[in-house]
């Protein structure tokens, strides 16, 4: 499989999960929680598979960062033929959609199955207070004609493609394994975003549940080093894909 990171950038997200995107002039001044925004495409022989989606970050020629690094690599959005989604957070859903010329949304993957767990989105729909969620971004996601409805608490969706629903950040949050070739990437999703998540064992207060989430990581991380997992970090500044 080829592992490509659409990295969109460093930012800080303040409290009300506002993101502005971090310089070297701002780096030390800016407030907020420091962390990158940066969804995975993997390729494998049957399917081209974003995990998570960004928010759809512009660069100052106005043009979507995730396109063009998928430009970079001889890639266009309408290859992509699988996108798996494991929370509903804006930081992960924004670079779905985007406004066209006639002022109204489309797919910025027009050819993809959009796979999404239903109760997540239930959890979202009950939390219209919650600025983690971006609300009109969502409906118009959900509007979208390719969507997946997953329902149970794990399973295959591909020979490849493995998923289960285990809470932790958000209550039905969900991470993947795609294996090929005796390979395997794991996508830990906000559940494991950083490297630093293995270093400190830590229950952390914005997790929904932080305990379980911690916990999960220990159990991942023996997993990973017995099984030789590649681990792929969506929010760490420095660093893309870990093996341990």
């Amino acid at each position: 499989m080829k592992i490509i990171p659409l990295k969109e950038g460093n930012f800080s997200a303040s409290k009300t999960k506002d993101f502005t995107l971090l310089t070297e002039e701002n780096f030390d001044t800016v407030k907020g929680i420091k962390m990158s925004v940066q969804p995975f495409l993997i390729i494998t022989e049957n399917d081209y598979i974003l995990l998570d989606a960004g928010i759809g970050w512009k660069n100052d020629q106005g043009t979507s960062v995730l396109s063009t690094i998928l430009h970079k690599n001889g890639i266009s959005p309408g290859q992509i033929t699988k996108l798996l989604f494991s929370h509903l957070h804006k930081d992960h859903i924004d670079g779905t959609v985007r406004l066209n010329d006639e002022g109204s949304f489309e797919a910025v993957f027009p050819n993809a199955e959009i796979y999404i767990q239903k109760r997540e989105l239930d959890f979202a729909l009950e939390n219209k207070e919650n600025p983690s969620f971006d609300f009109e971004r969502l409906e118009q996601l959900i509007a979208l004609p390719n969507i997946v409805w997953m329902e149970e608490n794990e399973g295959q969706i591909t020979e490849e493609i493995f998923y289960e629903v285990v809470g932790g950040h958000t209550p039905f949050m969900q991470v993947f394994w795609i294996k090929e070739n005796g390979e395997t990437a794991f996508y830990g999703a906000d559940d494991l975003p950083q490297a630093s998540y293995l270093k400190y064992h830590l229950a952390y207060k914005s997790d929904f549940d932080g305990r379980k989430a911690m916990e999960l990581r220990l159990k991942w991380e023996k997993e990973a080093r017995e099984e030789n997992w590649k681990i792929l970090l969506y929010h760490d500044l420095e660093q893309s894909v870990i093996e341990l």
